[in-house]
C-alpha cells in the first residue's frame, strides 16, 4: 500500500533580521557607527591652545605666573611656552581649572576620554564630573586653597590627577575646561601588565572597574558570536570595531595625533581582550583598604547585639489621621546597602498614608544612613545626584510664572546639587542649604550654597523666621520623622507671599503595585513616610497655603524598571565587600560577578522600558512622583 504521507523538507527557523541584516549585527553596526560618529564629532570640538608666542625653552623650568599652578604626572615635562600660553588661554576664557591634553595621547586613552566628555557642553554642565587625561592640570591657586589641595605634593600618577580634576571641578563648577596642548607630550608611560593601573584610573574617575571589565568582555563575546554565526554582517560589525580607533582619530587636521594609532588599530581585538581580562582579575584581587578594614571591625562590634534596638515599638494608629485601620503594604530587607534588618511599610485604609512601622529610632537612622550619602557610598551618591541636572532645572523653572526670588532655602540639600544647578536658571538668587550631614558644609566650601545650615529644620525655625522668599523640600519630607512639623517650620521660615516647593514619591503610582517590593521609591529603610498628593494639599491648606501648581508627569523619575533590576540584583547577590556583611569568599565574589553579568541585558531592557514609560507619563501626567508649589498667604 502506497503511503499517502509525503516526506517533508525541514523548514529552517527564520532569524530576526532587518532587511536581510540579522538583528544582532544590525544593533552592533548601529551602536558602533553612532559611537564612532559621536567620538569624531567630540574630537573636532576639542579646544586647542594657540601656538605659543615664544619658542619652547629646553630646560629652563617653568616661570611663575601670578595665581596659577601647573600640576603634572611623573615623566611629563611641559615647556615654559606651553605653560604661559595655557595661563593666558585660561584667563581669556574665564577658566579656573584647565586639563591639558598631550597631542600624542594614546589612542585607547583618547577614545575613553571622548566616551566620557562632550567638549561642547563640558564647561556649562555645572553638575558634570571633572574629566581629564591625567597628565597636566593648570589650576588657580584660590581653587586649590578652597579645595584644600597642596600644590607642592610630589609628582603624581595619572590616576591621582584624574581624581584631582574630579574634585576641583566641584570648586569651579562652570569654570573648568580642557584643551589640547600641541607641544605637550605624554612621555613614555609604563606598560600596565597587571591591570592595577587601569583599575586605579577607573576608580579615580568614579567608574566601577569590575562592571566595566565584565561589560567589555561581554561585548567582545557578542562580537565573536556575530562573526561565527552571522557571516558577512557579523564580520562587518567586528571590522567596524577593529577600525574604530583609526576612523575616529585618524585623518589630517585632528587635534590629537596618537603616536600608537597604527599599532592600537591593528591589535585592537587582542589588546581589548587582554585589557578586559587583566582589569577583571585586578579588580577581583584588589585588597580591602585600611579604611574598609577599620569600618568592617566597627560594624561587627555594633552588630554583635543585633538590630532590635534600632526599632521603636510598632504604633497602632496612622500618624497622619489617627485611624487604626492599617494594613501592611510592603515588607522588605535593606536592598539599598544590604545591611541586616527587615522593614515594613503600612498603609492607612482611611487616608492612604504609607509609613514605616515600626519606625527606626534615631540610632537606627544613623546606622542605616551611614556610608550611603557619605563615607563608603558618598562618591556613588554624588555621581547619581550629579546626573539629575535636567530634573533640578525643571524644579527651578516651576517658579518662573511667579517672579524672580531673591532668597531661597533648600531643605535637605545634601551636598547642594540642586542649588548648584538652579543657579543657571536663577543667577541672581541667593541659595542657602540646610541638612543634617556634613555635606552641607562642603557645599558652602564649594560655593554651591551661600550659607550651609547643619541640623534639623525645626531647630532653625526661630532663627530663620520670615527670611526666605522660597523654601524647597525636594525628596525630603519622606525622610523625616514628622512631616507635619516640617511643614509648620516652612510656614514660619517663609516671608508672607513666599513660596513652598515640594517634590515627593507618589505612593499611588501604578508601578508601586506592579513592582511590589522592587519599586525603588519605597527606598527602605530611609523613607519614613509616603504621602498621597491629596493629603499634602489638605495639610498645606490647614497651614495657610494656596496650592498654585501641581505636576505629576513632569516630576516622574525614569528609573522604575532600572531600579527594580538593581534592587533585585542586590537581593540575589549583595556586594561581597560590604563592611557590614560576612567576610568575602571566592564563592560570594563569583556569585556577585555572575549576577552582574547576567543583569547586564536586564539593565539594557529596563532602560528601554523606562524611556518608553517616561515618554508616556509626560503625556498622561502620571508617574512615580509629584511636585507642588504653594504660596503662603496672610501676614
Amino acid at each position: 500500500m502506497t503511503s499517502l504521507i509525503r516526506p517533508t523538507t525541514p523548514v529552517p527557523t527564520p532569524r530576526l533580521a532587518v532587511r536581510g541584516v540579522p538583528w544582532t549585527s544590525a544593533v552592533l553596526l548601529a551602536a558602533l557607527g553612532a559611537g564612532t560618529v559621536r567620538a569624531r564629532r567630540r574630537l573636532r570640538a576639542l579646544p586647542v591652545l594657540p601656538a605659543p608666542p615664544i619658542a619652547p625653552a629646553a630646560s629652563a623650568g617653568l616661570p611663575r605666573a601670578a595665581g596659577w599652578r601647573l600640576l603634572t604626572a611623573q615623566g611629563v615635562e611641559p615647556d615654559a611656552a606651553t605653560f604661559l600660553t595655557a595661563c593666558a588661554y585660561a584667563d581669556r576664557e574665564g577658566l579656573r581649572v584647565l586639563d591639558l591634553l598631550p597631542a600624542d595621547l594614546a589612542a585607547e586613552r583618547a577614545l575613553g576620554l571622548l566616551r566620557l566628555v562632550d567638549p561642547a557642553g563640558y564647561r556649562q554642565d555645572r553638575l558634570g564630573e571633572g574629566r581629564g587625561a591625567g597628565y597636566a592640570l593648570l589650576v588657580a591657586e584660590e581653587v586649590l586653597a578652597r579645595a584644600g589641595v597642596d600644590p607642592d605634593t610630589p609628582r603624581r600618577d595619572p590616576a591621582e590627577l584624574q581624581a584631582l580634576v574630579r574634585r576641583l571641578k566641584e570648586f569651579a563648577a562652570d569654570a573648568t575646561g580642557l584643551a589640547v596642548a600641541p607641544a605637550l607630550s605624554s612621555g613614555r608611560p609604563g606598560r600596565d601588565t597587571t591591570g592595577q593601573g587601569r583599575v586605579a584610573e577607573l576608580r579615580a574617575q568614579g567608574l566601577p572597574p569590575g562592571a566595566l571589565a565584565a561589560a567589555q568582555l561581554a561585548g567582545l563575546a557578542v562580537l565573536a558570536g556575530a562573526v561565527l554565526r552571522q557571516g558577512r554582517w557579523g564580520a562587518a560589525a567586528a571590522g567596524l570595531y577593529w577600525l574604530q580607533p583609526y576612523l575616529t582619530l585618524g585623518g589630517r587636521g585632528a587635534p590629537l595625533r596618537p603616536a600608537d594609532l597604527a599599532r592600537a588599530t591593528a591589535a585592537r581585538p587582542v589588546h581589548s581582550l587582554a585589557a578586559g581580562l587583566r582589569t577583571a582579575a585586578a579588580a577581583a584581587r584588589t585588597p580591602r583598604g585600611a579604611a574598609d578594614t577599620a569600618r568592617a571591625a566597627a560594624y561587627r562590634a555594633e552588630l554583635a547585639d543585633g538590630t532590635d534596638r534600632f526599632f521603636e515599638p510598632r504604633r497602632p494608629d496612622c500618624p497622619w489621621c489617627g485611624s487604626r485601620q492599617l494594613t501592611v503594604r510592603v515588607r522588605v530587607p535593606d536592598l539599598l546597602q544590604g545591611k541586616p534588618g527587615r522593614f515594613a511599610l503600612e498603609q492607612c485604609a482611611d487616608c492612604g498614608h504609607v509609613f514605616q512601622n515600626p519606625r527606626l529610632t534615631l540610632e537606627g537612622l544613623e546606622f542605616y544612613y551611614r556610608d550611603f550619602y557619605d563615607g563608603r557610598g558618598g562618591e556613588g551618591a554624588g555621581t547619581v545626584f550629579g546626573r539629575l541636572g535636567a530634573s533640578y532645572r525643571a524644579r527651578a523653572e516651576m517658579l518662573r510664572p511667579y517672579g524672580a526670588p531673591a532668597s531661597w532655602l533648600d531643605v535637605g540639600t545634601g551636598h547642594g546639587h540642586f542649588c548648584n544647578a538652579a543657579r543657571a536658571v536663577w543667577p541672581g538668587t541667593r541659595f542657602d542649604g540646610l541638612d543634617m550631614g556634613d555635606g552641607v558644609l562642603e557645599a558652602e566650601r564649594r560655593g554651591w550654597v551661600a550659607t550651609g545650615f547643619q541640623g534639623q529644620f525645626p531647630e532653625f525655625a526661630a532663627k530663620l523666621a520670615g527670611r526666605y522668599e522660597v523654601v524647597s523640600m525636594y525628596h525630603y519630607l519622606e525622610h523625616t520623622r514628622d512631616p507635619l512639623a516640617e511643614l509648620d517650620t516652612a510656614a514660619e521660615v517663609l516671608a508672607p507671599g513666599g513660596h513652598l516647593a515640594i517634590e515627593l514619591p507618589d505612593p499611588d503610582s501604578r508601578m508601586a503595585r506592579l513592582l511590589g517590593p522592587a519599586w525603588l521609591p519605597w527606598f527602605q529603610p530611609q523613607h519614613q513616610h509616603l504621602i498621597p498628593a491629596a493629603n499634602l494639599r489638605e495639610a498645606l491648606a490647614d497651614r495657610g497655603f494656596t496650592v498654585l501648581a501641581e505636576e505629576h508627569g513632569a516630576a516622574h523619575q525614569g528609573n522604575d524598571f532600572f531600579g527594580a533590576v538593581a534592587l533585585t540584583a542586590t537581593r540575589l547577590a549583595p556586594d561581597p565587600d560590604r563592611p557590614w556583611g560576612p567576610p568575602a569568599t571566592p564563592r560570594s565574589r563569583a556569585l556577585a560577578g555572575a549576577v552582574r553579568v547576567a543583569a547586564l541585558p536586564c539593565f539594557a531592557g529596563a532602560a528601554v522600558l523606562d524611556a518608553l514609560r517616561t515618554a508616556a507619563v509626560r503625556r498622561t501626567d502620571g508617574g512615580n512622583a509629584y511636585r507642588m508649589l504653594a504660596r503662603r498667604e496672610g501676614p
